[in-house]
């Protein structure tokens, strides 16, 4: 680099010119056509003496410009420039204008140059404006673009770009993505708050870049999910970082605003085979998400591989999903009921409501079939919005044949959330006529814990209006006597795994649904033994003093119309109630039939049935 002008001859400035360049506040310098530094204004020779950087200085009428460049480097970028300042000083150029960085010892520093001839044209100004702070502003938004700020991993739109570059890379080998979801995570938020939360998933992004290859990339999808991007890792080999991954979290426990935390982690693995065509990021990390549904589904600390049978049940889900919606408005739903036992009396006095699909290709189809789909589509309101409807209006139908039931209806912990759970109900038994009191909402144990003071607040407002509530499943769950002496309720369901106890197992479930009985009793809730398949266990149920049972045992779960002539012959109702003893066979013929499901699950949210 070097001047091309040399012998050109240079007027000097004079005093005037001098005085205009001092006034400029910018750091300048004026440059003859000769590629010579004139002279360096007050704002330059400020800065230097500022910086504290020789490689500014700069001698009037001695300096050659390009050398001040050389100076500064010798990069690629630095040479185009000195070229195009060349062209300036040769009359080629109007202007020229360049950005650069000037590494300092507080770190680098910004500016933007700009050069123009003036008089003549055989002299040259040089300004500089310091453009530091917009530059580190937009290298920071840049950088905000493609990491998360709370761990500093990348984030999801640039993981997806590191995946497509390695996707596109010549001669790659396989590529395997490990999506890992943090095992218990909410909970550490839920009890210690938000800030203990963030504390926890940069304790695990630090541990997760630790155990990481020295090729892989460590990235954060997004609340406590993580993605581990593994170029040259085949399907074995991404267990084996799964599983490393895993023990890495589990070895050694966490410790949060004051308290030790055990966590695990859930991974779903997609690979890219060798020359895979077509592949792109998005596709790859939907089918890693895939396997991670498939993983939680199999427990906590589960690793799943990805196979195309998941993605087809992920299509057909889907498809459900918009069918089922159509099915919700087109009348395809129907209910069926199992009838309820009143223990003290032998009468059958109230059914539970349980919905069906009647799928125009696929026939009558269980809740097991569709309700996961509702939950994932969010239908699960709707869907029991019609069954309070279709629930509602059967027992005033049946209450005007004589037959005056109690009939129970399953809400879910969803409904719960949205707020309008009050209103719908009561809606349904306003347009229906029902009495309030023939209505039993049952809601389970875990769905309640969800928020228990928002479930309360609902509760105690339906049976302020004469609905009784019901909490379904109880004993299957984290059960809490402090939450049961809190929620407004009138019936304890005994989950079916304290009541089907297994084979010389008779005395601890015995004394288990002894205690649920007291400690029911004990707040004013009466018991309902649910999933009862024996006379055994019914003579239990009846014997440690719960007030209803329900079960295959007893009656499956029938149509509407059937079940009218099935109570009727039973004297359902307490208009036509029967002495019959506790503990006694009451419905001949009603023992599970070969191949039954134990017992019905008995909510909308449940998978089972």
């Amino acid at each position: 680099m070097g001047t091309e002008r040399a012998g050109v001859p240079v007027s000097e400035p004079d005093d005037a010119v001098l005085a205009v360049l001092d006034a400029l506040p910018l750091p300048s310098l004026l440059v003859g056509a000769d590629a010579v530094v004139r002279y360096s204004n007050a704002a330059w020779r400020s800065a230097v003496e500022l910086l504290d950087d020789d490689r500014l200085r700069c001698a009037h009428g001695e300096t050659d410009y390009f050398e001040v460049v050389r100076r500064l480097g010798d990069d690629p970028a630095t040479q185009a420039f000195a070229g195009r300042m060349a062209a300036l000083f040769r009359g080629e150029l109007a202007v020229v204008e360049h950005e650069y960085g000037l590494a300092c010892p507080g770190g680098t520093r910004w500016y933007r140059l700009e050069a123009a001839p003036i008089g003549g044209g055989d002299r040259f100004v040089v300004t500089h404006t310091d453009i530091t702070a917009r530059v580190r502003a937009s290298r920071e938004s840049a950088w905000l673009a493609r990491h998360d700020p709370l761990t500093t991993l990348p984030n999801r739109s640039h993981l997806h770009q590191l995946v497509d570059a390695e996707l596109r890379r010549e001669g790659r080998g396989p590529m395997s993505l490990l999506l890992l979801d943090v095992d218990g995570f909410s909970d550490v938020n839920d009890a210690s708050g938000h800030e203990a939360g963030d504390e926890l998933l940069r304790q695990v992004a630090a541990r997760l870049r630790r155990v990481a290859r020295g090729s892989d990339v460590v990235g954060r999808l997004g609340d406590d999910e993580f993605l581990l991007v593994s170029p040259d890792c085949p399907g074995d080999c991404a267990v084996t970082v799964a599983q490393r991954c895993q023990e890495a979290l589990a070895a050694t426990p966490f410790t949060v605003a004051g308290r030790v935390v055990r966590l695990g982690v859930s991974v779903g693995v997609a690979t890219a085979a060798p020359g895979a065509a077509g592949l792109a990021a998005a596709g790859l990390v939907r089918d890693a998400d895939l396997a991670l549904s498939a993983a939680r589904a199999s427990g906590r600390g589960a690793v799943r591989a990805f196979s195309p049978e998941l993605r087809l049940a992920a299509e057909r889900r889907a498809v459900l999903g918009v069918e089922l919606e159509r099915a919700i408005e087109a009348g395809e739903l129907v209910l069926h009921y199992q009838p309820i036992l009143h223990l003290p009396t032998g009468e059958f006095n109230g059914v539970e409501a349980l919905v069906r699909w009647q799928h125009p290709e696929r026939g009558l189809l269980p809740p097991g079939e569709f309700l996961a789909v509702a939950e994932q589509y969010d239908l699960l309101v709707p869907l029991t919005r019609w069954v309070l409807r279709e629930a509602t209006r059967q027992n005033v139908a049946w209450r005007e044949q004589g037959l005056d039931l109690v009939t129970g209806v399953n809400l879910s912990a969803r409904h719960l959330s949205t707020g309008t759970l009050v209103d719908d109900v009561l809606t349904a038994l306003a347009e229906s006529g029902m009495p309030p009191s023939n209505l039993v909402c049952e809601l389970t144990e875990t769905s309640v814990a969800e928020d228990p003071e928002c479930a309360a607040l609902q509760l105690a407002e339906l049976r302020r209006n004469g609905v009784e509530v019901s909490i379904d499943d109880f004993g299957s769950g984290f059960s809490s006597i402090g939450q049961l002496v809190n929620l407004p309720t009138g019936v304890l369901k005994i989950d079916r795994s304290l009541v089907a106890f297994p084979e010389g197992r008779r005395h601890h479930a015995a004394a288990a649904i002894a205690a649920v009985v007291a400690l029911g009793r004990a707040c004013g809730i009466q018991s309902l033994a649910e999933g009862v398949e024996t006379a055994e266990q019914l003579q239990l149920a009846a014997e440690l003093g719960c007030s209803f049972a329900q079960g295959y045992h007893l009656a499956r779960p029938m149509p509407a119309a059937e079940a009218t002539g099935w109570l009727a012959a039973r004297g359902g109702g307490p208009t036509r109630a029967r002495s019959c003893p506790p503990g006694t066979r009451c419905c001949p013929g009603a023992e599970p039939r070969a191949g039954s499901r134990s017992g019905e699950r008995t909510t909308l949210v449940r998978r089972g049935c």
